[in-house]
């Protein structure tokens, strides 16, 4: 008797986002407060029903914000001091 094969597959997605100046710092400055207390505040004035089960993502997209938008933040504050000399 033929083994039956079971397949599985899968559907990943990933972004390219393109934000303002303007918006990034608003990121900048929501990621500031750190996932944690940001996560409590959220949890206590407007309840976990919708956003506990994205904790995960949105931990990771504070990771990422930290990581990758506040130094480009940075480079953009350094360029313009270059120019104002």
């Amino acid at each position: 008797m033929a083994e039956a094969k079971i397949w599985r597959s899968d559907v990943t997605l990933e972004l390219s986002l393109s934000i303002s100046e303007k918006e990034a710092r608003a990121l900048d400055a929501l990621a500031g407060y750190g996932i944690d207390s940001f996560l409590e505040v959220f949890y206590k004035q407007l309840g976990s029903v919708y956003l506990k089960q994205h904790e995960d993502g949105l931990r990771s997209l504070f990771g990422v914000i930290r990581a990758e938008v506040v130094p480009m933040l940075r480079r953009a504050d350094n360029a313009r001091a270059a120019f104002r000399g």
